[in-house]
């Protein structure tokens, strides 16, 4: 779970005041380590995200050119494994069946 920065300032503010981790563990019900980690680095973290293999233009105009083909085709196509395409034809809100 994230914790607010107000949060852990607050906490970390009580830690400077002088008490110790293990109550302010106990009295906020976070593991002293949570603390500690958050002494030696009070900021939060930024999720990188690694880029996507798969560019959603490209594949949508994959399926429209080739809309029978198997996951499989297409991973060969984009030199990706075929749990990457169903990944990425799950996030363009593409699904298996065919609209009649």
């Amino acid at each position: 779970m994230a914790y607010s920065s107000d949060y852990r300032q607050m906490i970390l503010t009580k830690l400077k005041e002088g008490a110790s981790f293990r109550e302010l563990a106990e009295e906020y019900q976070l593991s002293p380590t949570t603390i500690q980690r958050w002494k030696k680095n009070p900021e939060r973290k930024k999720r990188v995200f690694k880029p996507l293999k798969i560019d959603n233009e490209l594949l949508k105009a994959d399926v429209k050119a080739y809309p029978d083909d198997y996951q499989w085709e297409r991973a060969q196509r984009f030199g990706c494994s075929q749990k990457s395409i169903s990944r990425a034809l799950k996030r363009i809100g593409m699904t298996l069946k065919k609209r009649r």
